[in-house]
């Protein structure tokens, strides 16, 4: 049984789906107005993560998650650069993607675009307006009435009457004409330079909390299962949407609420203004996505994270221990296959056979951990010990059968965490040919007891960013 902690409820709660065998989870987008930033891959990693393993436990998952493309950063931008705001957001829209695609991040089931939504935005916005529970000011914004609401706080746990740094964080234009200081926008006047759409209220756009609540509407449901996404969401966004979806939809909007907690570097809260401020682009300049991946899974989401140099460098030394020992299971399978040996030729020994279940207690192991609230810290734990075990028990003596078990084992529980173990080598095919000829003209030199022109070929590939590492298996070869 898979256990959720519920931020609604602040408990670990049994995950029990609104249909069996089927989850449907929204996930908050970026908001498109430039490249994303390791806070934004946080939340991004966790819930693909999440999501895999529910589909690893066989359900069938509608993952949905928004890019927000109208919104006056974008706006702000596009007038700097004297475009259209589209093509600000069609831009980092495609750079998102990249970025998802480096990290290992699937894409969601539908990835629906404010702007594209409009009409519901605006359907709902009127049942809301027919309802009593939004107005309608002079100049044609239309407010929602949150005191209207009564269980308006119930996510993030405050107190109408004490907002005090709500009030703050709600605040619009136009303040003067909200009936209460706690209502907030639904739908807003055009501004000269901006993009709009006609409505029955004005020329003009729709606040920002509304979107969500008509995307996940319409393509999950009136109720979802998980709604998700970032700590600093749960007020006032996902409190908003709880009160527009539930007054709408008379029903409750989601069933379980997951949020990561905050993203900071070196113990600091990320900031341009503290020269502290990294795009995954810049990250990506010098590790693998995967690295990045493997250290926001190194800890559990609900923890605070530290992103410092020197834990993305060891996170780099734990993930190319995981590759090192995938490399090394499909070079003995190789072997195994240049004799002869086959998994359908070449069985489990009996010593073999009597020592497999301790790799599967790994795979147990895991499960226990990801169970509890994805848990992803100690499953990769789990697997670690996995790799060290397959390094003290695979060798060139292996049977077939046994190093194709290990190696399947290793892959499923790494593709839980969205993790690749084929090294990337980022080469093209004559240069990888290139590398593999320099290798057996080493090898010949050394054959022939000619150690400096050996020594030399290992050099020269060693300033081109190639290691060479000599194995009893042979050599091996990886980017530097």
């Amino acid at each position: 049984m898979i256990r959720i902690y519920n931020t609604m409820s602040k408990r670990k709660e049994d995950f029990v789906p609104l249909h069996e065998g089927k989850v449907g989870m929204y996930v908050c987008g970026p908001t498109v107005y430039n490249l994303i930033h390791i806070g934004n891959a946080r939340p991004m990693i966790v819930f693909d993560t999440v999501r895999r393993y529910f589909e690893y436990r066989g359900y069938e998952v509608n993952f949905v998650s928004n890019f927000t493309d109208v919104d006056d950063k974008i706006i702000n931008k596009a007038n700097e650069e004297g475009v259209d705001a589209a093509v600000i957001s069609e831009r980092y829209i495609e750079e998102c993607k990249k970025d998802m695609a480096a990290l290992n991040i699937r894409p969601a089931t539908t990835h629906p675009q404010a702007t594209r939504e409009i009409p519901g935005m605006i359907d709902m916005i009127r049942k809301l307006i027919d309802t009593d529970y939004a107005y309608t000011a002079k100049d044609g914004t239309v407010y929602y009435r949150t005191r209207r609401f009564r269980d308006y706080g119930k996510l993030s746990h405050k107190d109408l009457d004490n907002m005090q740094t709500g009030l703050r964080m709600l605040a619009v234009t136009g303040e003067d004409q909200k009936e209460d200081p706690l209502d907030f926008v639904l739908w807003k006047p055009k501004k000269e330079g901006e993009p709009y759409w006609e409505s029955p209220w004005c020329q003009g756009r729709p606040g920002w909390h509304i979107e969500c609540s008509v995307m996940s509407r319409r393509y999950i449901g009136d109720t979802i299962d998980i709604h998700a996404g970032g700590e600093d969401l749960i007020f006032p966004h996902h409190e908003n949407e709880i009160a527009q979806s539930e007054a709408a939809n008379c029903c409750t909007f989601a069933r379980y609420w997951m949020h990561n907690a905050f993203l900071n570097i070196d113990n600091r809260k990320m900031s341009k203004s503290l020269g502290n401020f990294f795009t995954v682009r810049d990250i990506l300049e010098q590790y693998d996505g995967q690295v990045l991946r493997y250290f926001m899974l190194s800890v559990h989401y609900r923890s605070p994270l530290n992103f410092s140099r020197e834990l993305m460098e060891s996170a780099k030394t734990s993930y190319e221990r995981i590759v090192n020992c995938a490399e090394n299971l499909r070079f003995l399978a190789g072997k195994a296959a240049e004799a002869g040996r086959t998994p359908e030729k070449d069985a489990l020994t009996a010593a073999e056979s009597a020592i497999l279940p301790e790799a599967e207690a790994f795979r147990t192991r895991f499960e226990t951990a990801m169970d509890d609230d994805f848990n992803t810290a100690d499953g990769i734990s789990a697997l670690f010990e996995l790799v060290k075990w397959i390094n003290s028990h695979a060798d060139e003596n292996s049977s077939a059968t046994f190093l194709q078990t290990l190696n399947n084992e290793l892959q499923e529980l790494a593709d839980v965490c969205g993790l690749l173990l084929a090294r990337d080598r980022n080469l093209d095919d004559d240069l990888a040919a290139y590398v593999e000829a320099q290798i057996a003209a080493r090898q010949a030199a050394r054959k022939a007891r000619d150690f400096a022109k050996a020594d030399a070929i290992r050099d020269a590939l060693k300033e081109k960013g190639i290691l060479l590492e000599d194995t009893r298996e042979g050599v091996k070869w990886k980017k530097a």
